[in-house]
C-alpha cells in the first residue's frame, strides 16, 4: 500500500482498524465519543482513506456540518436489507430527531426515550398495539450497530430508557426517502404487508 508510505506504524495500524470499522458499521459520528478520534483521524487522512476504499468499490461520503462519515457502495453490494420494522424504526427515529431538534441549539444531543417510539410508532396507526419488546430491541440493536444510536441506559423495556440519536440520521434517511416511507408505511397500514418480512424499499441507505 504505498498511499501509507511515510506513516508511522501506529497510524497504519488506526488506518486499518478505522477501515474496518467503517466496512462494518458505514458510519462514524464526530458526537459519539468513542468515535471521535476516529473522525478526526478519518478526516486528516481523508484522501488516503477515498484511495483505499475507492479499490473496493465503496466511496467515502463526508459531511463535515453534520460531523458524520459515511461509507456507501455505488454498485450496492453489501447492502443490509432491513426488516420491516427496522425500517419502521428507522423513520420514526428520523422524525423524532427533526422534532427534537426544533427544540434544541445546535451543539445539543438529540435525546429521546422509548416511550418517544411507542408514542410515534402508534400515532402512525401500523398497528393498533406497539410491536413486542424483542422485536424493538433488536431493531435498536441494529441502529446502534449502524452508529445511529447510543443506548444510555441498559434496561429498554422501560418507558423512560433513554437514546441519543446521532447526525448520522440525516444521511441513513434523506429527506425525500421519508415521503417515499411514509407512502410505504400507508400501503402497510392498509394491509399490504403482515410480517417482518424485508423491506426492499429505498429507504435504505446503509452500505
Amino acid at each position: 500500500m504505498d498511499f501509507l508510505e511515510g506513516m508511522l506504524q501506529r497510524d497504519k495500524d488506526e488506518f486499518t482498524r478505522i477501515c474496518n470499522r467503517l466496512l462494518s458499521s458505514c458510519f462514524v459520528c464526530r458526537r459519539n465519543e468513542t468515535a471521535r478520534g476516529d473522525y478526526y483521524f478519518i478526516m486528516k487522512h481523508r484522501e488516503k482513506f477515498s484511495l483505499c476504499l475507492s479499490v473496493l468499490g465503496y466511496r467515502l461520503e463526508i459531511n463535515e456540518e453534520y460531523g458524520v462519515v459515511q461509507l456507501t457502495n455505488p454498485q450496492n453490494y453489501n447492502r443490509y436489507n432491513m426488516k420491516l420494522f427496522e425500517s419502521v424504526i428507522l423513520l420514526i427515529l428520523r422524525i423524532l430527531y427533526d422534532e427534537k431538534k426544533r427544540e434544541l441549539s445546535a451543539s445539543d444531543e438529540v435525546i429521546i426515550n422509548m416511550g418517544d417510539i411507542h408514542e410515534k410508532f402508534l400515532s402512525l396507526k401500523i398497528r393498533d398495539k406497539m410491536m413486542d419488546k424483542t422485536t424493538l430491541r433488536n431493531a435498536v440493536s441494529t441502529m446502534r450497530k449502524f452508529q445511529l444510536v447510543e443506548v444510555l441506559d441498559k434496561e429498554l423495556s422501560n418507558e423512560d430508557s433513554r437514546l441519543i440519536i446521532y447526525d448520522s440520521i440525516l444521511m441513513a434517511v434523506r429527506v425525500e426517502d421519508i415521503k417515499q416511507a411514509y407512502e410505504k408505511l400507508e400501503n402497510y397500514r392498509k394491509g399490504g404487508k403482515e410480517n417482518e418480512e424485508t423491506d426492499e424499499s429505498e429507504i435504505d441507505q446503509l452500505a
